[in-house]
């Protein structure tokens, strides 16, 4: 039996994701067992010291890489957002596992909603001005809206996850309580997995408001949700065990967030948050946004197609703009779907009149829909940043957030997308409106033919492309979003080209 010495850092989050390696390693490897030593860094000592001003590259890792050259450790797991670029002569980076969650999330207390209705200043904490920048930004219409902005005080924020997590729960008169607090969701994902880390989270999550942030408007740190596992570079013998970990894909992904932040000038880099993701239709895709000198920053980074020549451009939004809604008759009653319930509106007109039950849990398709729907009063949870429901079902099944199974969802939309939910894995789904083709001829003459004249098609509806498919020409070139329309167009004999949405199909037909 072997022995090998895994460094790792103290807390709670540092200890489990440590010992999530352990695990991997020992499953891989049965001659081996893994001891975790635990070492002390500076960063964990200087909690007083906001990491804005902090001016020490090594303030997480020093510690940990003296005691791995030394030979104290033969390996060392570090959460890959802390180490610096540059790392010390003689150590190699040896995998990078399968990633978490990159998300970033915001808990808030209960009384949140309450309170700013009231009107009433919320303290929000977060030391990153990456985090800072794009949440403040979010928040301005990502709350619910109470006629008036929302006065939010940003307040710096150190230490582990579970003593930040407290300072919600101190009371509001001490100078380090919090309304809201800003964490990554992968460590507090593999916080509850871990049987310690769960012990200590669970009474500190009771009674919270969850937010699950957007990847288009609040992308995380470049490699946030990545283990980076250490090791010396003349050790071959423990590389070669520690290479079994390594992730193929979690290193493509980070590769792509490196060439995107560095493609930015060096003094804007701290302001800005970078994630890319693997979508199922679409490849990578690298959502960066935040401020830079002279504004904002917001890219979308994906494999897109070549550009066409001469094309000529129709948006099945111009058919739409003649449809009416109403709601359906008889109206659905939302009330029934109990205290606890989980609702995925895929667009918000589906989210009518009906009152939803005290509670419930509201996650929606994408930003726009977000924002029409708060600023209506409601809370939203999250979104799928119009990617479609497949891509964000993994975020949903995240144990942490406590959310029910997709079996006992109900997914709100118009009487026409209901085929589309098949074998979505949503419990219920509930045709809230009726899209009504408009019947006034003349109003749709100038339509068909634009239609007609067109190269280039993108449509945000399967409906669209039925109702305007016999004025199409035969060459007719159709593109729409990654999800359920996407299918559609398929089963409609269509070999259409899927994009993250349609403002990046406008973007490369200019």
């Amino acid at each position: 039996m072997t022995v090998l010495r895994l460094g790792t850092r103290g807390s709670l989050l540092a200890i489990a994701q440590s010992r999530l390696v352990a695990t991997a390693l020992q499953r891989l490897h049965q001659a081996i067992t893994v001891e975790l030593v635990p070492v002390s860094t500076r960063g964990d000592r200087n909690l007083g010291t906001p990491l804005q001003d902090v001016q020490d590259p090594d303030f997480f890792s020093a510690e940990l890489d003296d005691a791995l050259l030394a030979g104290t450790v033969d390996f060392c797991v570090h959460s890959l957002k802390d180490l610096p670029q540059a790392r010390p002569q003689g150590m190699v980076t040896a995998a990078l596992p399968p990633r978490e969650n990159p998300r970033d999330v915001i808990l808030w207390r209960g009384d949140v909603p309450a309170r700013l209705a009231a009107g009433e200043r919320i303290r929000v904490g977060s030391s990153s001005p990456r985090r800072q920048g794009n949440v403040l930004d979010f928040l301005a219409y990502g709350l619910p809206s109470t006629r008036r902005p929302p006065g939010i005080e940003l307040l710096p924020v150190r230490g582990a996850v579970d003593v930040r997590l407290a300072r919600l729960a101190c009371p509001r008169t001490d100078a380090g309580a919090v309304d809201g607090l800003v964490l990554a969701l992968a460590g507090l994902a593999r916080l509850w997995n871990d049987v310690d880390g769960r012990a200590a989270l669970q009474p500190l999550l009771q009674d919270l408001r969850w937010m699950v942030l957007p990847l288009s408007k609040c992308p995380a740190a470049p490699g946030q949700g990545v283990l980076a596992v250490e090791c010396r570079a003349g050790d071959e013998g423990v590389g070669r065990l520690l290479r079994g970990l390594h992730h193929p894909e979690t290193a493509e992904l980070v590769a792509l967030e490196e060439l995107a932040v560095g493609s930015t000038n060096r003094s804007d880099r701290p302001g800005l948050g970078v994630t890319a993701i693997r979508h199922g239709e679409l490849g990578p895709v690298c959502f960066l946004r935040g401020a830079v000198a002279g504004g904002v920053i917001e890219r979308l980074d994906w494999n897109r197609p070549a550009a066409p020549r001469g094309a000529l451009g129709f948006d099945g939004i111009e058919w739409q703009r003649l449809c009416t809604r109403q709601p359906v008759v008889p109206r659905p009653q939302l009330g029934g779907l109990g205290a606890k319930a989980a609702v995925f509106a895929a667009y918000w007109h589906a989210v009518q009149d009906q009152t939803l039950p005290a509670g419930a849990r509201l996650w929606v398709s994408g930003v726009e829909s977000w924002r029409q729907l708060a600023a209506r009063g409601l809370w939203v949870e999250g979104c799928g940043d119009n990617l479609g429901f497949a891509d964000v079902r993994a975020t949903l099944e995240c144990p942490v957030l406590g959310l029910p199974p997709l079996q006992d969802w109900t997914a709100l939309t118009s009487s026409w997308a209901v085929p589309g939910w098949r074998n979505s894995g949503v419990g219920q789904v509930c045709a809230t409106y009726d899209i009504l083709p408009p019947g006034d001829e003349s109003q749709l003459r100038p339509v068909r033919e634009a239609a007609a004249q067109a190269t280039h098609f993108y449509w945000s509806s399967p409906e669209q492309f039925h109702a305007l498919r016999a004025a199409l020409p035969a060459s007719a070139q159709h593109a729409c979003g990654a999800g359920k329309t996407l299918r559609a167009l398929g089963r409609a004999g269509t070999d259409a080209q899927p994009f993250p949405n349609g403002r990046e199909w406008h973007r490369w037909l200019q």
